[in-house]
């Protein structure tokens, strides 16, 4: 019997489950955790990921109930004038909104979906994909740790590894590869109720290459009060990464830890210390990546997401891509079949041009443009076309916007990834 077994539940792993049940091929989803709940903070989920989403059967209304279509994207300088900004979306013009939303809210939302679907028995709870054997007739077998200690075998057709930047399924893939990278940068994230700036939904990095925020909402305001669910993300780079090597991955911390670095932003239209303080917490993490590897395949198992291309948060595609990752197997196997064929067409197609834009937000992403005006005028400016003309400007953005897939254009004039009614003969 044909069976896709999926190492990870989160954003990427419950995206594929959700594409392989439309398109009749039977998975199980295998997740460390013992209960599925809404941790994290903001995400972006980029036009060309909404798209997929919708046509993976999601409605508006579905995205609206755990997030908010993004407006606008601004770049703001320490003087508090604009570096950078456009309409983003329906704004901009594509034909799917940008979504800001609470990527565990999100991520429960997913996880309902697919057990509405397929039933509850489409992830396993409390189970560890902890590595692979590969046999003769090309089918594999999933070595799974469970929460109680015990540990089982799990037969399936392929394997996909979508268990995130510490996978297990790539570290026996790639047993050379580099420890995780880190580049100094540390960022302290949390969300307060406060009123959205700008238009209302804008997505706000306000700073210099070295230190900025990162600002949105992630719900709509309250008709009564206004205020909404703002996200908030405070970054500083470290000139010496070795004097922070005691950072944790992801730890709660006091908001006196880091709050100085940001005591004199305040604006008219902006308060960055009383937005942090309005917070009931706050959570400390690198920002880390992996570097590229060669091949996202090995036979009849396969990399996704976080698992294949971990990269910097700058572009806001993380989970974007994850989603799009789903969308390409899926594609792969319905022109295919569900074999290692498909595996390879999908690697082939994505892991050049993605190991690209790994590289590329290590650079800054679309802040680069912040690193730009640092060399040019040291940070410092009073007109910014002066410094950067603005034809220099959106022609940077328009490079990473084709590099992340989602340039306007080309985004609209593509046929769907998967043609409706798209299945796969088993």
């Amino acid at each position: 019997m044909t069976r896709v077994l999926i190492a990870g539940g989160g954003i990427g792993g419950l995206s594929l489950a959700l594409t392989l049940h439309q398109i009749g091929v039977p998975c199980t989803v295998f997740e460390s955790v013992r209960s599925l709940r809404p941790l994290g903070v903001g995400i972006n989920i980029q036009p060309n990921a909404v798209r997929e989403l919708f046509d993976m059967g999601l409605t508006a209304d579905d995205l609206d109930s755990v997030g908010v279509p993004a407006r606008e994207w601004a770049m703001v300088g320490l003087n508090g004038q604009d570096i950078y900004a456009e309409p983003r979306g329906l704004e901009a013009g594509y034909n799917w909104p940008q979504y800001a939303m609470h990527r565990g809210e999100f991520h429960m939302l997913l996880a309902r979906v697919l057990r509405d679907r397929a039933g509850d028995d489409a992830i396993r709870l409390g189970a560890r994909v902890t590595g692979y054997e590969k046999h003769d007739d090309g089918t594999v077998t999933a070595l799974i740790e469970h929460a109680d200690g015990s540990t089982s075998r799990e037969d399936g057709t392929l394997l996909i590894g979508a268990d995130g930047i510490h996978s297990r399924v790539r570290a026996q893939m790639h047993p050379a590869q580099p420890p995780i990278h880190w580049g100094g940068a540390v960022m302290w994230r949390g969300t307060a109720l406060a009123k959205p700036i700008r238009t209302g939904s804008s997505f706000v990095g306000l700073g210099t290459h070295r230190q900025r925020m990162v600002i949105y909402p992630i719900s709509h305001p309250d008709p009564e009060t206004g205020l909404a669910l703002v996200n908030w993300i405070a970054e500083v780079t470290m000139d010496d990464p070795s004097e922070r090597a005691d950072i944790g991955w992801f730890r709660e911390v006091p908001i006196d830890d880091f709050i100085h670095h940001f005591d004199d932003w305040v604006y008219d239209w902006l308060d960055v210390p009383a937005l942090i303080r309005g917070s009931d917490s706050a959570y400390e993490n690198p920002m880390i990546d992996r570097d590229p590897v060669p091949t996202w395949v090995d036979g009849p198992v396969a990399l996704m997401g976080d698992a294949a291309h971990a990269m910097y948060p700058t572009g806001s595609n993380g989970a974007s891509q994850a989603v799009i990752d789903a969308r390409a197997l899926g594609l792969a196997f319905v022109e295919h079949g569900v074999n290692a064929g498909a595996l390879a067409a999908y690697d082939a197609k994505l892991c050049g041009p993605i190991s690209e834009l790994i590289l590329r937000n290590r650079g800054a992403g679309p802040f680069g443009l912040l690193n730009m005006l640092n060399d040019r005028s040291g940070g410092q400016y009073d007109d910014i076309d002066d410094v950067i003309p603005p034809t220099e400007r959106q022609e940077f953005m328009a490079k990473y916007k084709a590099a992340a897939g989602f340039a306007i254009e080309t985004l609209n004039a593509a046929p769907r990834t998967l043609p409706e009614g798209a299945a796969v003969k088993l």
